[in-house]
C-alpha cells in the first residue's frame, strides 16, 4: 500500500476510534513499527492527528465522534467488556447506568441472565433496552434530552440522581489520559457522571482500548474515582501504574 493511501486510512481510523495504537497499525497494515512511527510523525507535523506515546489521537479535544460512529466502533470489544462487567452485578441489585455506547452494550448484556434489577439511568437508549425485561424496574432521570444520542443532562438530572444511593454505578468515558485522568467532552455530562459516582457504593468503568490516551477537554477526575476497570486490552504502562498506585482492580475481557 502506498504511503498516501495508508495515511488516509490512519486519519479515518483516528477519527472513528478517537485513538489508535502503533501496535494496532503495524498489525493492520503489515508494515514495520518504524514505518508507522514515520507515518504518525508526518501526519502530526501536518496537524492531521495528535501524536502521543504509543499511538495517535484526534487533534481536537472539544468535540466527540458522532453517536452513530461510536455505536459501531469497536462493537465486538464493547460486547466482551459488557459480558465481563455484568458478572459483577448480582440479581436484585440496584444500579445507575450512564450515557454512552458502552453502557448501552452493558444494558443489553444485563438482559441475558439477570433478574429483579432496579436501574436508574439518564440514558434513553439504555432505558429502551432494559424496559423489555418485566422484572426490571427502570427509572429514567429527568432533564434536558440531547437529540444526538439520547443522553439526559442538566441540573434537574443531578438533583434527581442525588435522591438515590445505589449499589453500583456503571460509567462510560471518552478518554483516559496517561496520568489516569478521566476525560470527557461535555461539561454537563461530566457533572452528572460525578453525581453518579458520589451516589454509588461501587463504581464500575467499562472502557475499550481506543480510549487509552485519548484527548478530551473536560476532566471528570482521576482513576481513583472508580473501583473496577474492565477493558479489552492491557492498558499502556503509565495507566497500569496509575491503577496499581490507587489499588484499582483491572480485568481484561
Amino acid at each position: 500500500m502506498k504511503a498516501v493511501k495508508r495515511h488516509q486510512e490512519i486519519i479515518e481510523l483516528v477519527k472513528t476510534q478517537g485513538y489508535v495504537s502503533t501496535e494496532d497499525l503495524v498489525e493492520k497494515f503489515d508494515v514495520s513499527p518504524q514505518t508507522i512511527r514515520r507515518d504518525l510523525n508526518e501526519l502530526a507535523d501536518a496537524n492531521k492527528i495528535k501524536r502521543n506515546h504509543g499511538g495517535a489521537t484526534i487533534v481536537t479535544s472539544s468535540e466527540n465522534s458522532s453517536y452513530q460512529t461510536r455505536k459501531v466502533s469497536n462493537q465486538g470489544e464493547k460486547e466482551r467488556i459488557a459480558a465481563k462487567l455484568v458478572e459483577h452485578i448480582p440479581n436484585g441489585a440496584t444500579l445507575f447506568i450512564d450515557i454512552g455506547t458502552t453502557p448501552e452494550a452493558i444494558s443489553k448484556a444485563l438482559l441475558v441472565n439477570h433478574s429483579n434489577l432496579r436501574i436508574v439511568t439518564n440514558n434513553i437508549n439504555a432505558a429502551a433496552i432494559l424496559m423489555v425485561k418485566q422484572d426490571f424496574k427502570v427509572i429514567l432521570a429527568g432533564g434536558e434530552v440531547r437529540s444526538r444520542d439520547g443522553g439526559v443532562t442538566g441540573e434537574a438530572t443531578m438533583d434527581f440522581i442525588s435522591q438515590f444511593r445505589l449499589d453500583f454505578g456503571i460509567l462510560g468515558i471518552s478518554g483516559i489520559d496517561f496520568d489516569g485522568s478521566l476525560l470527557d467532552f461535555d461539561y454537563h455530562e461530566v457533572r452528572v457522571k460525578k453525581s453518579i459516582i458520589e451516589n454509588s457504593r461501587c463504581v464500575l468503568l467499562g472502557v475499550d482500548h481506543s480510549k487509552f490516551g485519548r484527548n478530551a477537554m473536560v476532566k471528570l477526575g482521576g482513576i481513583e474515582e472508580v473501583d473496577l476497570v474492565i477493558t479489552d486490552e492491557t492498558p499502556p504502562e503509565e495507566i497500569c501504574t496509575a491503577l496499581k498506585e490507587n489499588e484499582i482492580q483491572l480485568e481484561i475481557a
